[in-house]
């Protein structure tokens, strides 16, 4: 108990069930190797990010019965890639946690790292199994639709579970919409994720990298329905080449996982 309420944990992040619109037109057949196809773009532009920096900035709110914010944890971090250091990242000032109903998880940290702003690449792709839903046009562009989940999940393991709009002209995610996966449920504690979408846009005219990460969710806790509201932005995209090394004044990296407060 903490100040009257239990608080329970969430990994944050589309539900298991997935409706498409009408509008989506069912082929007979999908496209030979589709996605083989997927990860093999998705490493270019996993390959292609590597040479980028960029600024991500964190908001997660809990909302009361009225709709009204009762807490919210931010935090804003410039990310760039070296050759020796691998992915580096720099707060910007402290994080801000005046979360009260929830409690963010080491599994929360990892998927917004890794699931919200998912690039397939061949190296997981093995890990996955996909189902062609037919196609439809997003933002402006006609789409396959695949429908993409983990073959199996072992324990610690953290793994998307959703659809990818691909672009049709060269196989470049340019939506996903998902959940990650596994939801944690024992009887000591819930560790729930909510409905996310990732919307992608074109840098430099050839790479669709991660712009935006949103959810509206209410996740049912034994307790109580706990409404949050998640949005990640990635912004300043900024090439700075292969051999080039970028810095934000500090000496040594941060930690690999960001630390909320207690």
């Amino acid at each position: 108990m903490k100040n009257g309420r239990i608080v329970r944990d969430i990994a944050l992040i589309v539900a298991s069930g997935f409706t498409l619109a009408p509008s989506v037109a069912r082929a007979a057949e999908p496209p030979p190797g589709l996605l083989r196809k997927i990860a093999e773009r998705e490493t270019q532009n996993a390959l292609a990010r590597e040479n980028y920096t960029y600024r991500q900035s964190v908001t997660i709110q809990e909302l009361n019965d009225r709709g009204l914010v009762t807490g919210e944890y931010r935090e804003v971090t410039d990310v760039t890639f070296s050759p020796s250091r691998g992915r580096y990242e720099q707060q910007i000032g402290a994080p801000r946690n005046t979360l009260t109903r929830i409690k963010l998880t080491p599994e929360d940290f990892a998927d917004i790292r890794n699931i919200e702003p998912l690039l397939l690449t061949t190296s997981q792709v093995p890990l996955y199994e996909g189902q062609y839903k037919g196609e439809q046009t997003m933002q402006g562009y006609p789409c396959f639709v695949e429908h993409v989940r983990p073959r199996q999940i072992l324990s610690g393991q953290r793994f998307f579970d959703g659809l990818l709009w691909v672009r049709e002209s060269d196989f470049s995610v340019v939506q996903s919409e998902g959940q990650a996966v596994p939801q944690i449920e024992t009887l000591k504690e819930q560790n729930l994720t909510p409905h996310f979408t990732t919307i992608r846009h074109e840098v430099d005219g050839k790479w669709f990298f991660p712009f935006e990460t949103y959810a509206d969710d209410t996740l049912y806790f034994r307790d109580w329905p706990q409404r949050i509201k998640i949005v990640i932005r990635y912004s300043d995209y900024k090439r700075f080449g292969a051999e080039s090394t970028v810095t934000f004044g500090a000496e040594t990296p941060p930690p690999d996982q960001p630390k909320p407060k207690p």
